[in-house]
């Protein structure tokens, strides 16, 4: 298809979005949910996105503001045109100069309306073709309503006779304008979907003008009703003012205005009321409009005020229901404690996780927020320090952050290790108990871990962990971080290394509460002087000219293997009492080594490898991590 045909049919706007010196702009990203979007599979050509010359684009900001000017002007004309109908105040002087100038704004707008795009219900696509553009607009009713609300009838009578006429006929003929008022709704729809504005200041903004402008308007044609009876002292204002018609414009206006407020709250003082058959004919069918009126702002009004305090009531409702469930199972005053502390934290933080808000994101936006807030937290963490940016990319991605109160248990001692947690903000005690005594170990803070040794170790966790004050955590599951660390090689052994450094540095009490931990770090120090014995032999070997199958050795570095077994001395069917406990080892290269390394731990030489179910381990490749191994 031609570049002339596709500009017939029309440009797809999406392009347009991001050119930043066109006139179809976005400058905030904020006002994308009000513009033109092309419809799903409509497919985008930059070759077509320029849109003709001379053309708007309707979204453009420019356009906006000035439909935004032209709102101001619609709410004086809308006010302008009821008051001189009912006051017979037709345009002359200052005032007649003030409603030319406003047509003349309008009739700009109407010649602007002929080089605005619009959009294709058939396409979804933008049309940019100046003869489209002009006889759609020509043949819909917009164009000539535009057009009889904007000509100033009484100026043209003026200049084709040359006298000023005084009837009420361009009095009806201006209240055209009301046509107008279609600008204003428009522009209150954009303010409520403009996330820059406030959505219940807007609404209450509008209700306010819906309400003053019936109210202008219902006192303005009762007024008129009244000047236009036949007897002017049997109407509604002619009992309270005798001659009305010769005083002050303002002061009937002012007794308008309060009548139609006191019948619009349905007050009803009854100062002034309705005294002919007109009148009461019109008052009925106002206090009729008034309790549409009237449920409309108090809906609208119950819904703002329900939607400001609706977290509060279920914060409430969620409290009560604890308090219940506490008093019905009799729980201990700090266990109550914890419950509502944890609760009345989760609705105080409920704005700044928004987890409801963010499941709806894409997955990349997601990822891209977690970076932003936590990378650096990671990284300070001693376990991935330096580690590659592609595994702390991924290990943020996957991070849930949490708050918890003060005085509550992270990790409790002995529960399974489902998960590790890096400390954010705030503070943690590391706690143990022995004899029902709680014991005081150490103290973590930003960037520290907790859990991790369990996680790592596949154990039981070995510690309590508490928070001091209010904490802010991010938590890594153990299952996502074994399978983030599986392909990851060379990063395993970082960590690796980055943990054995990390226990070495522990206390001494700390160290006492996993047994194994001083027998493997032991093992760890005397690892480098067997690994200088084998590369002694290896290069012996070497000079004699050995075979590459008769060399042997053992992983020597930290973190060089990172399978780790469970050793036993006996054979399977002999149980598991206490005094027959595994000892956790790096598997070794070979099956001799993996023999020489059971002698040493249990005291006797083994022949033969069996798993737990009684079969033999012929190759160590065929092994997993934690597998249980029984030396006989």
């Amino acid at each position: 298809m031609s570049r002339t045909a596709m500009a017939d049919i029309g440009s797809s706007p999406l392009p347009l979005l991001f050119r930043r010196r066109s006139s179809g702009e976005i400058r905030n990203l904020a006002t994308v949910s009000s513009s033109i979007l092309p419809a799903f599979g409509t497919v985008v050509d930059d070759g077509y996105s320029h849109l003709k010359k001379y053309v708007i684009v309707p979204y453009d900001q420019r356009y906006r503001w000035w439909q935004t000017f032209l709102v101001v002007l619609v709410l004086y004309s809308a006010w302008a045109s009821v008051f001189e109908l009912a006051f017979n105040k037709t345009a002359r002087g200052p005032l007649l100069i003030v409603d030319l100038v406003v047509d003349v704004f309008f009739a700009i707008d109407i010649v602007l309306t002929f080089f605005v795009a619009y959009l294709d219900k058939s396409t979804y696509l933008l049309v940019d073709d100046h003869k489209k553009i002009a006889l759609r607009y020509v043949t819909r009713v917009w164009f000539f309503m535009d057009l009889t609300s904007t000509l100033p009838y009484q100026f043209i009578f003026r200049i084709f006779t040359g006298a000023w006429h005084d009837g009420e006929v361009f009095s009806f003929l201006n209240l055209l304008r009301l046509w107008r008022l279609w600008r204003v709704s428009e522009f209150f729809k954009r303010l409520e979907k403009d996330t820059r504005f406030s959505y219940f200041w807007t609404r209450l903004l509008k209700l306010l003008g819906v309400i003053v402008f019936a109210v202008h308007s219902a006192g303005c044609f009762y007024y008129w009703l009244a000047r236009h009876h036949k007897t002017p002292a049997n109407t509604w204002i002619g009992t309270a003012i005798e001659d009305f018609k010769h005083r002050s414009v303002w002061l009937c206006y002012t007794y308008s205005i309060y009548w139609s407020i006191v019948t619009l709250t349905t007050v009803g003082y009854g100062d002034l009321h309705a005294v002919n058959t007109g009148e009461k004919i019109f008052n009925m069918i106002y206090m009729l409009f008034n309790i549409g009126l009237t449920a409309y702002t108090i809906g609208n009004m119950t819904n703002l005020v329900v939607h400001a305090a609706v977290r509060t009531f279920a914060m409430r409702d969620a409290l009560n229901e604890l308090l219940r469930y506490a008093s019905k199972n009799r729980l201990p005053e700090g266990l109550r404690e914890q419950m509502m502390a944890h609760m009345q934290l989760k609705f105080k933080t409920a704005e700044l996780q928004q987890e409801e808000v963010l499941q709806d994101l894409p997955k990349a936006i997601r990822s891209s927020i977690a970076q932003h807030l936590f990378r650096r937290t990671v990284e300070k963490s001693y376990l991935f320090n330096g580690v590659s940016e592609d595994l702390v990319s991924q290990l943020v991605s996957d991070m849930k952050a949490e708050y918890f109160p003060p005085k509550v248990e992270i990790i409790l001692q002995n529960e399974i290790p489902t998960d590790f947690y890096i400390l954010v903000s705030g503070a943690v005690d590391l706690l143990t108990y022995k004899n029902g005594t709680e014991q005081f170990l150490s103290k973590l803070g930003a960037a520290d871990m907790a859990g991790e040794i369990g996680v790592i170790f596949n154990i039981p966790q070995p510690f309590t962990v508490r928070t001091k004050r209010l904490s802010q955590v991010v938590r890594i599951s153990h299952h996502h971080f074994k399978q983030m660390i599986q392909p990851q090689s060379e990063d395993g052994k970082i960590i690796i290394a980055n943990f054995m450094k990390y226990l070495q540095g522990l206390k001494e009490d700390v160290l006492q509460e996993i047994p194994f931990l001083t027998e493997l770090l032991a093992d760890q120090t005397q690892k480098p002087t067997e690994q200088n014995e084998e590369q002694q032999n290896r290069e012996t070997l070497d000079s004699q000219d050995a075979s590459p199958e008769g060399r042997t050795g053992t992983s020597s570095l930290p973190g060089e293997s990172t399978i780790r077994v469970i050793i036993h001395g006996h054979h399977p069917s002999q149980g598991t009492s206490s005094d027959r406990l595994g000892k956790l080892v790096y598997l070794p290269d070979s099956l001799q080594d993996l023999f020489n390394l059971a002698e040493k731990k249990f005291g006797k030489r083994g022949s033969t490898i069996l798993m737990a179910d009684g079969s033999k381990v012929e190759e160590l490749n065929v092994l997993r991590e934690n597998d249980h191994l029984f030396v006989v």
